[in-house]
């Protein structure tokens, strides 16, 4: 314990003096400012994705589905500079789609899978999970990301018109809401979710999108327009 007695203050130095002795026991008494301590390194992932070998294609790494500490650091550089968190170097959905939107970016229907007519036609590549809209040569929406159906609910392929447009529909089926919907082969429909569409698991056949881009696309589409469908969603 540290006890001071001050008996009598006869001029301004001695009460500097007491200021600076009370503040140094202030210190000492409270302890000085521990430095921050360092941030924990995020270790890298051990384990393969669900998109392993499809991201190491895109990396042009060995493409054989095992991760190893190269695969890890290589994937791990591509999050941290796409600003993807957690940055841990596992394959995941929402890596791999960013890879397929930059890899389209700039013309989606390269390969020509998509036909193109004088007039709308909303593309559904199921490969790549990617849909866009072109008139002509020319893309009018998108690329953007998309989710298609699951095993045993794959999004059915080929020419489709869109033959009801729903903007606040709710499915009777499913119980869940349908924001957007615009319908194009049975219950099959372009529209938003309100969770997630980077999962391993798809759809139950719709062409689920962001509520962003749902609405935009609502803006594009109209009745009457084509749907052009292919590929297969990976996993499915």
């Amino acid at each position: 314990m540290i006890s001071v007695r001050i008996r009598r203050i006869r001029s301004g130095r001695g009460i500097r003096s007491i200021a600076v002795f009370l503040a140094a026991v202030t210190v000492l008494l409270l302890g000085a400012a521990a430095p921050a301590a360092p941030a924990a390194r995020v270790k890298c992932s051990k384990r393969a994705g669900p998109y392993q070998r499809q991201v190491e294609r895109w990396l042009k790494l060995k493409a054989d589905g095992k991760q190893s500490a190269a695969d890890c650091r290589a994937v791990r550089a591509f999050q941290q500079k796409e600003k993807i968190k957690p940055a841990v170097g596992f394959a995941g959905p929402v890596t791999w789609a960013r890879m397929m939107l930059k890899s389209a970016k700039k013309n989606p229907n390269a390969a020509k899978k998509c036909p193109v007519r004088t007039y709308r036609v909303a593309c559904v590549d199921l490969d790549r999970q990617l849909t866009w809209v072109q008139k002509g040569e020319k893309v009018v929406f998108g690329p953007v990301p998309m989710r298609s159906g699951r095993a045993g609910h794959r999004t059915r392929t080929g020419w489709h018109t869109i033959y009801w447009r729903h903007k606040n529909h709710w499915s009777t089926i499913y119980r869940t809401s349908m924001p957007y919907a615009q319908f194009f082969s049975g219950g099959q429909a372009f529209h938003a979710v309100y969770g997630s569409i980077y999962t391993t698991v798809g759809s139950w056949g719709c062409v689920n999108l962001t509520l962003g881009d749902a609405r935009k696309l609502w803006g594009v589409l109209k009745k009457n327009d084509h749907v052009y469908v292919w590929g297969r969603r990976p996993g499915s």
